[in-house]
C-alpha cells in the first residue's frame, strides 16, 4: 500500500497530538449530526426525559465502540481504516415501525438480529466475490455520494421541512462551505488539515450573529445537566417475525454500504489500489454487525460507517487509525457530559448542509473514478445507468413508493438501498451468457494488430476487466504474435484464448512451429548486433517483461504460450 501524495497522515502514520484531537473534533461535530436517529425513536417510543437521555448517552458509547472495532490492526474484526461511525437510516425505518407494534424492546432485539445477519454475511464475502464486482462497488460509493449529498442540500434549502431556507440561511450554507472549499484547496498545513472544522465554527458564529441560534437552542444547552450517567438497566428485548424481512433487507443494505464506504477507505489510503480487499470489506461488515449487536443490548437504532467523516477524512488528508481512538474517548466524555453533547445536537441547519455537501463531492468523485477505471461493455452500461435512474427516483418522486408493501419498505427507504438492491439483482441478470473464456483464431497471412487490439478491448468490457491490464494484455500479444510470425514460421492459424476472472488475466496463444525463446536475461548488445539470434532473443526477453508470469511448453510439434496478468 502507497500513500497517495495528497494524504498528509496516512492510517499507519502518527500525527501529532493537536492534530489527532483536533481531527476527531471534526468528525465528531459531524457524526453527532445524526444523534437526531436515536432521539426521534425516543420520541416515537414515548420515553420520559430522563429515558431520552440514557438513550442519546447509550448511543454515543456505541459509537465509541464502533470507531474501535473498525481500526482493530489484528483479527478478523475491523476494516483496519479510518471509517469512523454513524447511525443508519436503514435501521431507522424499520426501527420506527418496530417501535409501533412492539415499543423499545423489540426494536432492540430486531437491532440485534440485523446485527448477527450482518456479521454472518461479513463471513461469506469470498463466495460472493462474483457478485460484487468493483463496478458495483463503485456504484455503491456513487450513491452513498449522492445520499449524502441529498442530505446536505435537504438541510440548505429546507426542502420537505417545516420552514423553507430564506436569503439569510443559504448565506450562512454559502459561507460556510466556501470557507472549508478555500483552505482546503489553497492553503497547506493546519489551515487545510482542520478546514472542516474552522469552517463549521465560522458557520455557527454567522448563524449566531444572523438570529439562527435561538434562545430556545440555548436553553437547551442550559437544561442539560452537566454530568449524566447512563443507566444500564435493560428495558428488555423481543423478537416478531413479522418484523425478520424489514430488518433482513436493512441488515444486507448496511452490509453492502459497509463494502462501499470501506472501498473508499482502501482507495483514499493506496495510490496503488485496483481492487476492493475482501479480508478489509469482511473485517469492516464484521465490526459494524457486532456493533449492532452492541445497540441492541445497550439500547439504540443501528449503526453504519459514517460516509461524510470518510470523505471528510480524504478531504483533509488526515486517515490515520489514531484519529478513530480520539473519536472513540471524546464520544465516551461526551456519553456522560450532556451539556457538551448538547452544543453539536443545535448545529444550525445550513451549516450542518454546508459540512454534508463538503464531504459528499469527495465521496461522488471517488466512486466515479471507481467505476471507471473499469471497462464497461452495455451489459455492465444499463446495470449503472438503470440502477442510478431507478435509485434517485426514490428521491424525485417519494410518492411513486407510497404503495410499496410495508414489509419491502426499507428496500425503498432511500437512493442508496434501491440503487444498490437493483444494481446487485441486474448485475446476476446480466451475467447470464457472459463467457468467461473466448478464443480468436489468427491466420498468418492476414493477420491484422488492430482486429486483436478490438478483441482484446471487447473482452475487456464484457468481463469489467480494468482498462489498464487490457492495454497491456493487448499490447503483449500483438507483439507476441508479430515475434512468432517473424521468427517461428508458424503452420497454420495461431489459436489465441483469453480467460479472465476478478483477480487473474491469462492469454494463451498455440501454434505449430519452433518455440519463442523467452530469456530472462537481455542479450548483450554485441550478441543483438552480431545475428538473428540475438535479435529473436530480445525479442523473447521483451515479451517476458509485458507480462507478469509466462510459460511456454512445446509437445509434438506445437508450441503453447501462456502470458499472465495479475489484475
Amino acid at each position: 500500500m502507497r500513500k497517495p501524495l495528497e494524504i498528509v497522515y496516512g492510517v499507519d502514520d502518527v500525527p501529532p497530538i493537536g492534530v489527532t484531537l483536533l481531527s476527531g473534533l471534526q468528525h465528531v461535530a459531524i457524526i453527532a449530526i445524526f444523534l437526531v436517529y436515536p432521539l426521534l425513536l425516543s420520541r416515537e417510543a414515548g420515553l420520559a426525559r430522563d429515558r431520552v437521555l440514557d438513550v442519546l448517552s447509550l448511543s454515543m458509547l456505541v459509537l465509541a465502540l464502533s470507531s474501535v472495532l473498525q481500526v482493530l490492526p489484528r483479527g478478523p474484526v475491523g476494516a483496519r481504516f479510518l471509517c469512523p461511525p454513524s447511525f443508519n437510516a436503514a435501521y431507522l425505518t424499520p426501527s420506527l415501525t418496530a417501535v409501533k407494534l412492539g415499543g423499545l424492546p423489540l426494536v432492540l432485539g430486531m437491532t440485534a438480529f440485523g446485527g448477527l445477519v450482518e456479521a454472518l454475511l461479513s463471513r461469506s464475502l469470498s463466495r460472493l466475490r462474483p457478485y460484487f464486482p468493483s463496478e458495483i462497488s463503485g456504484f455503491v460509493v456513487t450513491m452513498i455520494g449522492v445520499a449524502v449529498g441529498s442530505l446536505g442540500l435537504r438541510n440548505v434549502l429546507g426542502a420537505g421541512m417545516e420552514t423553507a431556507s430564506g436569503r439569510v440561511e443559504i448565506a450562512v450554507a454559502a459561507v460556510t462551505i466556501a470557507t472549508m472549499i478555500a483552505l482546503n484547496v489553497w492553503t497547506t498545513g493546519g489551515p487545510r488539515l482542520f478546514c472542516a472544522f474552522i469552517g463549521v465554527t465560522v458557520g455557527y458564529v454567522i448563524a449566531a450573529a444572523a438570529g439562527l441560534i435561538t434562545g430556545a437552542d440555548l436553553r437547551v444547552i442550559n437544561d442539560a445537566p452537566i454530568l449524566h450517567v447512563p443507566s444500564f438497566t435493560p428495558v428488555g428485548w423481543s423478537f416478531d417475525a413479522g418484523m425478520t424481512l424489514p430488518f433482513l433487507v436493512a441488515a444486507v443494505a448496511t452490509s453492502i454500504r459497509v463494502m462501499g464506504d470501506v472501498t473508499i477507505c482502501q482507495k483514499t489510503n493506496d495510490a496503488e489500489w485496483v481492487r476492493p480487499n475482501l479480508r478489509s470489506l469482511g473485517g469492516g461488515v464484521l465490526a459494524n454487525g457486532l456493533a449492532n449487536v452492541g445497540a441492541g443490548v445497550l439500547g439504540t437504532v443501528g449503526t453504519s460507517p459514517s460516509t461524510s467523516g470518510i470523505g471528510l477524512a480524504a478531504a483533509t488528508g488526515v486517515t490515520s487509525r489514531r484519529v478513530a481512538y480520539a473519536i472513540a474517548a471524546m464520544f465516551f466524555l461526551l456519553a456522560f457530559f450532556p451539556k457538551a453533547s448538547a452544543l453539536f445536537v443545535i448545529m444550525p441547519r445550513p451549516v450542518m448542509g454546508a459540512a454534508l455537501l463538503f464531504s459528499a463531492s469527495v465521496i461522488f468523485v471517488n466512486g466515479l473514478q471507481i467505476i471507471t477505471s473499469r471497462l464497461l461493455d452495455a451489459r455492465r452500461t444499463f446495470v449503472i445507468g438503470l440502477s442510478f435512474m431507478l435509485g434517485i427516483g426514490v428521491d424525485l418522486y417519494p410518492g411513486a413508493f407510497a404503495a410499496v408493501p410495508a414489509a419491502a419498505q426499507p428496500l425503498v427507504s432511500s437512493p442508496l438501498v434501491l440503487g444498490t438492491a437493483t444494481a446487485l439483482v441486474l448485475n446476476v441478470v446480466f451475467r447470464l451468457g457472459v463467457r468467461r473464456t473466448r478464443t480468436l483464431a489468427v491466420e498468418p497471412e492476414r493477420f491484422d494488430p488492430r482486429g486483436v487490439e478490438s478483441f482484446m478491448e471487447a473482452q475487456g468490457a464484457a468481463w469489467g476487466a480494468r482498462r489498464d491490464v487490457i492495454d497491456r494484455a493487448s499490447f503483449n500479444l500483438t507483439q507476441s504474435l508479430e515475434v512468432i510470425l517473424d521468427t517461428c514460421e508458424p503452420k497454420g492459424p495461431l489459436l489465441v484464448e483469453a480467460s479472465f476472472d476478478e483477480f487473474d488475466l491469462d492469454v494463451v496463444v498455440s501454434y505449430l512451429g519452433a518455440p519463442v525463446e523467452l530469456p530472462e536475461m537481455r542479450p548483450s548488445n554485441e550478441e543483438i548486433a552480431a545475428s538473428d539470434a540475438g535479435h529473436r532473443r530480445l525479442a523473447g526477453f521483451m515479451l517476458r517483461r509485458f507480462a507478469d508470469r509466462v510459460e511456454s511448453t512445446h509437445r509434438d510439434g506445437r508450441t503453447t504460450l501462456l502470458f499472465h496478468f495479475d489484475h
